[in-house]
């Protein structure tokens, strides 16, 4: 690891230890007020699977002395692609991948973005914290008029202040696309002057047009700095369209969840895994799927196709920038499923899946 990065691991930590006590420095996010349930204790949210880490760990992670990170390229050269605009067919759903976890998801005429980043780093300082290594695949610019925002949870490369903001003002006439998140985020965004938004539990779900949009249990965590750790909702999003099921999981570690999606809501058309950010595997594995993970729960979700998400763009973990993507091929072939069905995708390039 260079001494240009490790210089910036520090300096992220101070800052995130002498910011995150006030909620005005723009680190630490406010906290949900509610009933005590089986993910509540009256103060903080948890897995209903144990699967907590540490601050212990999480500086045992951080510290620079510790980083045996893999090196990535400064820089990737790409070009981001234009979005064709024309008319889409009922019978089919449109993905295009943007990057990270970001992706446009067009069905029935409804246009949905999940997870949007389009800033340079993932960090509430524009001088420090992960800096992305390519361009977004599609400049925020060049989006259609957006219906849906999906925010898996309020991590930093999930939750991105400013690309929420820019997103709510391009909409014909003023509308702003209704955001969908967890409970507790909507304090966040109303700080933040967003207009457009609805917070929920698990398993809550909201009707837009001829489309149903599920949040769904996932085993994660929340946090902006160290004072709110835990005290928004994380999850992911069972998207349910007459063309078939999405899962969309955002960010998650292994666990029985994915098979009680399928139990609850039937097979799944399309899933959006996470294959990316795993490494090491003592830290990341209650939070992270790593792609052999990731096509575990391909399978309990009995996905029809998957497309990995989650990598690429922000070096986050300690894998190099290609691992995910053979890591994800050995799982593969290990399971005998074929990669036509489990699509690692190109960035800016637009994938279309019919029933």
């Amino acid at each position: 690891m260079s001494k240009k990065n490790k210089q910036n691991i520090l300096l992220l930590i101070t800052s995130m230890l002498f910011g995150a006590f006030d909620d005005t420095s723009g680190f630490a996010a406010p906290g949900y007020q509610g009933p005590v349930t089986d993910h509540f204790d009256g103060e903080k949210f948890y897995n209903r699977v144990d699967s907590d880490v540490g601050l212990i760990d999480f500086f045992r992670f951080s510290l620079p002395f510790n980083f045996v990170k893999r090196d990535w390229p400064e820089w990737i050269d790409s070009t981001p692609q234009k979005i064709d605009l024309k008319k889409q067919a009922g019978d089919e759903i449109s993905v295009t991948f943007i990057n990270h976890s970001t992706l446009l998801i067009q069905v029935d005429g409804i246009n949905i973005l999940t997870d949007p980043i389009f800033t340079q780093r993932t960090s509430s300082l524009s001088w420090i914290g992960p800096k992305r290594v390519r361009n977004p695949g599609v400049n925020l610019v060049d989006l259609p008029p957006l219906d849906i925002i999906l925010v898996s949870h309020n991590h930093y490369d999930h939750l991105d202040i400013e690309s929420l903001k820019l997103l709510q003002d391009r909409n014909p006439e003023g509308r702003p696309p209704l955001i969908l998140s967890g409970l507790g985020n909507g304090l966040f965004f109303k700080d933040r002057l967003l207009t457009n938004f609805k917070d929920l539990d698990w398993d809550q779900s909201v009707q837009y047009k001829n489309i149903e949009f599920v949040f769904t249990e996932t085993r994660h965590r929340s946090g902006r700095g160290i004072t709110d750790q835990n005290k928004t909702l994380w999850g992911g999003f069972v998207i349910k369209t007459r063309l078939g099921n999405i899962y969309f999981a955002g960010d998650t570690g292994y666990g029985p969840h994915f098979k009680d999606a399928r139990k609850t809501h039937g097979d799944f058309s399309l899933s959006l895994l996470p294959i990316g950010a795993y490494e090491p595997r003592w830290f990341m594995k209650v939070a992270h799927l790593n792609p052999e993970d990731a096509v575990e729960a391909h399978m309990d979700l009995n996905s029809k196709k998957s497309m990995g998400i989650h990598f690429g763009t922000f070096q986050l973990t300690y894998e190099s920038i290609d691992q995910p993507v053979i890591d994800l091929k050995k799982a593969l072939t290990n399971k005998q499923i074929s990669e036509t069905d489990f699509i690692v995708p190109e960035f800016g390039k637009t994938y279309i899946f019919r029933p």
